[in-house]
């Protein structure tokens, strides 16, 4: 019991020593590092932690430096990804780091309002503070936290939960992006259906226009015609009546003789007479 009481404590101590050294080589090399170095340090895990698992998690994702400072500033990455060529969700991340001996600590909170900047400039929906700022933090510590409350659809989180909050944004956009897909075919159908009814009241309110128009002029067509045979009779009337006038004219005419036309004419009927002498 007593040799295996030692053999256990050696080694907890050989690990606790591997610790002790590890950290001071980790501190040994945040000592040695600029500021800028220490945060691209940062800059790199991430990178790193996405193209290991870029082509199967996000193969149509995008995934680069932010190099737009056109406004005055940048963010450090911006992600954006796609289904079929359309854009369904965009972050503009942001990576703060510092070196432990630091003498003017910086907190997350410093840097909310230029994130917030950065991320409407470059059109995207969410930004997230990528932070081993304020390591002592039992707030930021839990890993991540939403400072929506602050600045919208804005997170701050520790770097081992990078690939993680990537992930759940990306399937809660999803799910969204499809839900919108189905809204848009409903609407899209609620449309077609609107303009199908639209198109039918306009082809009944032309159509009965047309009969309208077509039905008064119909009308018309027909009193013309009763007015034109209204004059064809009237017409037909006259014709009949000069028939007749010209009947009777004739029968006068058949019944016209030389003794009736010299009857009350002594003149007429002395030249008649003469004439007949000298035949």
């Amino acid at each position: 019991m007593e040799l295996a009481i030692k053999n256990k404590e050696d080694n907890l101590k050989a690990i606790i020593s591997l610790k002790d050294e590890e950290i001071d080589r980790l501190k040994d090399f945040k000592s040695k590092q600029s500021t800028k170095m220490v945060g691209e340090s940062l800059e790199v895990y991430c990178m790193n932690q996405f193209n290991q698992i870029r082509s199967f998690a996000f193969p149509t994702a995008y995934f680069e430096k932010d190099n737009d400072a056109k406004s005055g500033s940048k963010g450090d990455f911006i992600f954006r990804d796609y289904v079929d060529k359309d854009e369904f969700i965009s972050i503009m991340f942001e990576m703060k780091n510092e070196v432990d001996t630091t003498t003017t600590k910086h907190k997350n909170e410093d840097f909310f309002k230029e994130l917030d900047k950065d991320r409407r400039e470059k059109n995207c929906e969410y930004a997230i503070l990528v932070s081993l700022l304020e390591a002592d933090s039992d707030l930021y510590n839990t890993g991540i936290v939403d400072v929506s409350y602050r600045y919208e659809k804005m997170y701050v989180i520790r770097p081992q939960f990078f690939i993680q909050m990537i992930s759940l944004l990306r399937s809660a956009a999803l799910n969204a992006a499809s839900y919108k897909k189905e809204l848009s075919e409903i609407k899209n159908q609620n449309i077609d259906i609107s303009n199908f009814e639209a198109s039918l009241n306009d082809f009944k309110d032309k159509f009965g226009r047309n009969y309208r128009i077509a039905s008064e002029k119909f009308n018309k067509a027909i009193d013309s015609i009763d007015d034109t045979i209204r004059k064809l009779q009237k017409i037909k009337e006259d014709l009949l009546s000069s028939e007749n006038n010209l009947r009777l004219a004739n029968d006068k005419a058949e019944e016209l003789t030389v003794k009736k036309l010299v009857k009350n004419n002594p003149t007429m009927k002395a030249l008649f007479e003469e004439a007949k002498k000298q035949d």
